[in-house]
C-alpha cells in the first residue's frame, strides 16, 4: 500500500501542475478543448484575464494572445493617381485584439504574421480605392489655412501660380481617415482586429516621374522668375525716368534762379558804377585803367605790342590822364 501512495502523489501533482495556467500582465487566454474554443454562458469565446486559472489537464490546450497595441509597419507599395501617375506610399497602422476568438480562428490559431498579411491586404485595397480618386497634389497636401489666402496682395511678390498653389485643397488627412474607418470596419468584422490609427509616412515618386515633375516645376519657377524680373526692370525703368525728370527740372530752375539773381547783381553794378562815373569821372576813369594794367602785366611772360602815345598808357605819360598834354611837350 506505501508503494502505491507515492506513485499516486506524483500523479497528482503533475495532474494539478497540468491543470494550472498563468495569464500574463498584457496578455489574454482562450482554451481550446478538442479543437473548440471554449465559450462563456452568452455563446461568446471565454476570455482568461492575467492571472491564475484551471483547465482540464489533457484534454485543454492554452493559446495566448497579447493584447496591447501593436504596430504593423507596411512595406512601401506603389499606387496610380487619377492622372494615371504612379507614386510610392510608405505607411503604418496600430491594431489590437479586440475578439480574441474570432482573431483565433480568423488567424489560423492567433499567428500574428497571418493577422498583418490579412490587415495589410485590408489597407492596400482600400488605399488603392483612395488614391485612384485624386490627383497628386490633392494626396501630397494637408489641409487647405484659409487663414493665408487673404493676406495674399494681388501687387505683392506672390504671383497667380503661387495663390492656385495655396488654393489646392489638400486631402492627405482625408485619405488617411478614410482609410481608417473602412479598414477598421473590415478589420472587425472579419478578423476581430480593432484597428487604432493608420498613418502615411511618406510619398515618394518613381524616378522616372520624378525627373519629368522636377524640370516642369523648374520650367514654372523660371517663368515666375522671368516675370518678376521684367517687372522689376519696368518699375526701374519709371523710378529712373522720374529721377531724370526730377534731376532736370530742379537743374532749369537753379539755373533760371542763377540767371535772374546774376541779372539782377549786373543791373546794380551797372547802376552803381554809373552812379561812380557822374559823381567823379577822372577817377572812375584812372580806376578801370588801373584794373586794365593789372590784368594786363599779371603774368610776366605776356608781351603786349602797343603804340606809347596810345590811349591805354595816358595815366602813364601824364598823371592827370591828358594824352593830349603829355603829346604837346
Amino acid at each position: 500500500m506505501r508503494k502505491l501512495v507515492i506513485p499516486l502523489l506524483v500523479v497528482i501533482i503533475v495532474l494539478f501542475l497540468m491543470s494550472v495556467f498563468v495569464i500574463p500582465e498584457g496578455d489574454r487566454g482562450i482554451v481550446v478543448r478538442f479543437g473548440r474554443i471554449l465559450k462563456d454562458n452568452n455563446d461568446i469565446a471565454k476570455i482568461y484575464q492575467p492571472g491564475l486559472h484551471f483547465k482540464l489537464p489533457l484534454f485543454d490546450r492554452v493559446k495566448t494572445l497579447d493584447a496591447k497595441i501593436q504596430t504593423m509597419d507596411g512595406r512601401s507599395d506603389r499606387f496610380v493617381t487619377a492622372e494615371k501617375k504612379d507614386i510610392i506610399i510608405d505607411s503604418y497602422m496600430k491594431w489590437r485584439i479586440k475578439d480574441f476568438g474570432q482573431f483565433y480562428l480568423a488567424t489560423g490559431g492567433g499567428n500574428v504574421m497571418t493577422a498583418e498579411a490579412l490587415l495589410s491586404r485590408k489597407v492596400t485595397d482600400m488605399l488603392r480605392s483612395e488614391i485612384g480618386s485624386r490627383e497628386i497634389k490633392q494626396i501630397v497636401s494637408g489641409p487647405r489655412n484659409d487663414n493665408v489666402l487673404p493676406s495674399i496682395n494681388s501687387d505683392a511678390v506672390a504671383t497667380e501660380a503661387a495663390k492656385q498653389a495655396l488654393e489646392v485643397e489638400g486631402q492627405r488627412d482625408k485619405i488617411m481617415q478614410n482609410v481608417l474607418e473602412g479598414t477598421r470596419q473590415n478589420a472587425l468584422k472579419d478578423l476581430g482586429i480593432q484597428v487604432v490609427d493608420f498613418r502615411i509616412k511618406k510619398i515618394n515618386l518613381p524616378d522616372s516621374i520624378s525627373k519629368s515633375i522636377y524640370d516642369r516645376m523648374r520650367a514654372e519657377r523660371e517663368t515666375v522668375a522671368r516675370k518678376h524680373r521684367s517687372q522689376g526692370r519696368e518699375k526701374a525703368e519709371v523710378i529712373r525716368a522720374q529721377a531724370e525728370l526730377e534731376v532736370a527740372t530742379i537743374l532749369a530752375e537753379a539755373d533760371r534762379d542763377a540767371r535772374t539773381i546774376r541779372g539782377k547783381a549786373d543791373g546794380e553794378a551797372a547802376e552803381i558804377y554809373a552812379k561812380a562815373y557822374k559823381q567823379d569821372p577822372k577817377f572812375y576813369s584812372f580806376w578801370r585803367s588801373l584794373k586794365a594794367y593789372e590784368q594786363s602785366f599779371n603774368n610776366k611772360s605776356d608781351i603786349l605790342v602797343l603804340d606809347p602815345k596810345s590811349e591805354f598808357f595816358q595815366y602813364m605819360n601824364n598823371p592827370n590822364g591828358d594824352s593830349g598834354k603829355s603829346s604837346s611837350k
